[in-house]
């Protein structure tokens, strides 16, 4: 069995560094969320973020982005899809990534998760991967399931060097809810982290919970509270139809980065501010620091609502403003008392 103590220390003083980077500061993402693939091999009936036709975004692309987002003090990024295991040249990606001393993660559905595959993204330096697991047998709905994915996590227990996470799913058209439990207890089984997803809708808002996935996520809250703290307040709020109220620090402390290159506020909010990259500033990540997002109250997107428990003590946000995102670059009033505020920060 392999030694795995190292690589673990490594990662909990990374994240430490990260944590206590983002305490100290505001001025750079905690999460960039990158897509170098939008192709992916399934074709889930609730996702809107694959398709069957495009190309994967040529490898030098890949790093220029990757360096821009670097030159911002970005701490982490995470590739994902579509299936970003389909890039052809997707260890490179990861290991330019490392180059830049950047934590590099992953969300993968899990099929091209086979042992040479595997021992290639320990090489490149892969330190998280996230897979979503739908059902328990394979449905119309969904194919990522327990059933035909059990495999490959054997392969991930056995030699994988990275932290592995399993999201279990509820809504969103799942049949059977209850699966989630199964899933959960076999992701401790393997070793492997457990979060609970719920599946929004096409902007990221709430999709209200049955009553049998009520039953099912009430089970999995305290499943969570003795086993693992994997579930977070937002997710208590949303799951009984309450609003969330945080701030969202979308275009600024997380950045989405679709596959032409565009930031947006996250995968299923394209086209704000729509951006490119490349012409990005940190102007504007100053800018959507202090922009109030109208679709926070009810976001289910976990990974926005994690990165924004940095700050949601400080700084207060102003209402969203069309108008300044669709001429993102002109100075406002609003842009200078924002430059006041970050000057007397530091």
């Amino acid at each position: 069995m392999k030694d795995l103590s190292s690589s673990k220390v490594s990662r909990a003083l990374r994240e430490a560094r990260l944590v206590a980077k983002g305490l100290a500061s505001t001025s750079h993402p905690i999460l960039a969320h990158v897509i170098p693939m939008r192709r992916c091999n399934l074709a889930c009936g609730y996702c809107n973020e694959y398709d069957k036709v495009s190309d994967p975004v040529p490898l030098e692309e890949m790093k220029k982005r990757i360096d821009r987002l670097a030159s911002f003090g970005t701490t982490t990024i995470t590739i994902s899809g579509g299936e970003p295991m389909m890039h052809p040249e997707i260890y490179e990606i990861v290991s330019h990534i490392r180059s830049h001393g950047m934590i590099a993660g992953m969300i993968s559905n899990g099929y091209y998760m086979i042992k040479d595959r595997i021992e290639k993204l320990n090489q490149a330096g892969l330190e998280y991967l996230q897979i979503s697991i739908d059902n328990v047998e394979p449905d119309e709905i969904s194919q990522k399931s327990l059933k035909r994915l059990d495999r490959h996590l054997g392969y991930l227990s056995e030699f994988a060097k990275f932290h592995i996470n399993i999201n279990s799913v509820i809504g969103g058209g799942i049949k059977n809810p209850e699966d989630a439990l199964v899933v959960a207890k076999r992701a401790v089984e393997l070793g492997f982290g457990s979060t609970l997803g719920v599946i929004h809708d096409g902007n990221g808002q709430l999709k209200p919970l049955s009553g049998m996935e009520g039953q099912v996520y009430r089970q999995l809250r305290r499943f969570g509270k003795k086993k693992f703290g994997w579930l977070n307040n937002f997710q208590d709020d949303l799951a009984y139809g309450r609003p969330h109220n945080w701030r969202c620090r979308a275009g600024a402390r997380y950045l989405y980065i679709c596959e032409d290159g565009l930031v947006h506020y996250c995968s299923q909010q394209r086209g704000y501010p729509g951006i490119p990259l490349s012409e990005y500033t940190m102007d504007h990540i100053r800018h959507e620091f202090y922009t109030e997002k109208p679709c926070a109250k009810y976001c289910t997107i976990a990974c926005v609502q994690q990165v924004a428990m940095m700050d949601n003590w400080r700084a207060p946000q102003q209402p969203f403003d069309l108008g300044e995102h669709i001429l993102p670059k002109h100075h406002t009033e609003k842009d200078k008392v924002i430059e006041e505020i970050l000057r007397a920060e530091s």
